[in-house]
């Protein structure tokens, strides 16, 4: 029987194959809330086969590794993460145009950065995209939309590790179930890696003036300027999740560091010194309160990290 390796060794050997391994941080450090605990270790890997060689060694260690993205849509707990995250931004965020339309792009890279590179070839079809926070494996994973379109309109496919039998896949548009924030990759079980976008030859300027609009849209109506994880809530059906929560009075409501945005009551963001416990107290009481009053179940967006 093979000895178990440390976690130190499974991290000593991802630097060797060209990882970037931060140790001993705090996930506050990594996350748009900027609330979590301690983590072991974040590992950014430089491509996919030290990605793969990484999760394996865990895998086989049982040290146990959360996918972390850009942290733009999580809630870490606040008793930290007794293991390992890994983090494709930084690293893995190469971009480039196939041709005939297609752009693809690895799993780190930001969508502010898929959009502008969109617009330098004068392609169409991304631009609801810019503005919203995180990375293209982050949009896959939930569908990410907003303005009327969302990445279901412009996916082809995307690369994955499946963690269970940690090989490298493929899913094609139909196989990727793309639904309203969710994908084939909603419940987890797959690292992705990489997605190809069909997009539309268009005019740059037509295209610069949409972006422009739906960021200053974005700044106009958003707490851009506080911690959050972007909307809070999904939209529910025939709704909109903030219309309620304003409806109830909620706009302002506080509990700790964690408040209902004054400016979009949709958004919860952290005035201050806001825990996660503070942020998941706040998102029940607006549950409970908005099914009291309107008789709607609003599901969270955001996604709750174990500890």
């Amino acid at each position: 029987m093979n000895k178990m390796k440390s976690l130190e060794t499974i991290l000593n050997e991802a630097e060797k194959n060209g990882c970037v391994v931060k140790r001993d941080v705090l996930l506050s450090d990594y996350t748009t809330f900027r609330t979590g605990g301690k983590i072991n270790a974040v590992v950014s890997p430089c491509d996919e086969i030290s990605a793969l060689l990484f999760l394996k060694n865990c895998k086989e260690n049982g040290v146990r590794f959360l996918i972390l993205g850009n942290g733009s849509n999580v809630l870490a707990s606040d008793n930290g993460f007794d293991g390992v995250a890994i983090r494709l931004t930084g690293n893995m965020n190469k971009i480039e145009n196939l041709g005939n339309g297609i752009i693809k792009a690895q799993a780190g890279a930001t969508l502010a950065s898929l959009c502008r590179f969109a617009l330098e070839h004068s392609l169409s079809g991304l631009e609801f995209a810019y503005g919203i926070p995180g990375t293209v494996g982050g949009a896959v994973f939930m569908n990410a939309g907003a303005y009327g379109g969302e990445m279901k309109d412009v996916l082809e496919n995307a690369g994955h590790i499946d963690l269970t039998e940690m090989t490298f896949g493929e899913y094609d548009k139909t196989s990727l179930d793309l639904s309203y924030r969710h994908s084939a990759y909603s419940n987890g079980g797959y690292l992705i890696l990489n997605a190809c976008f069909k997009l539309e030859n268009g005019d740059k300027n037509e295209i610069k003036a949409k972006m422009d609009d739906f960021l200053q849209r974005r700044t106009d109506k958003q707490p851009l300027d506080l911690p959050s994880a972007g909307s809070t809530f999904k939209r529910p059906e025939g709704n909109f999740a903030g219309a309620l929560i304003e409806q109830c009075n909620l706009k302002g409501y506080t509990i700790g560091g964690a408040q209902v945005s004054a400016k979009h009551a949709g958004f919860i963001v952290n005035i201050g010194g806001a825990t996660s416990s503070d942020i998941l107290s706040l998102i029940d009481y607006v549950k409970k309160t908005v099914k009291e009053n309107k008789g709607v179940d609003l599901e969270p967006e955001v996604r709750i990290l174990e500890d």
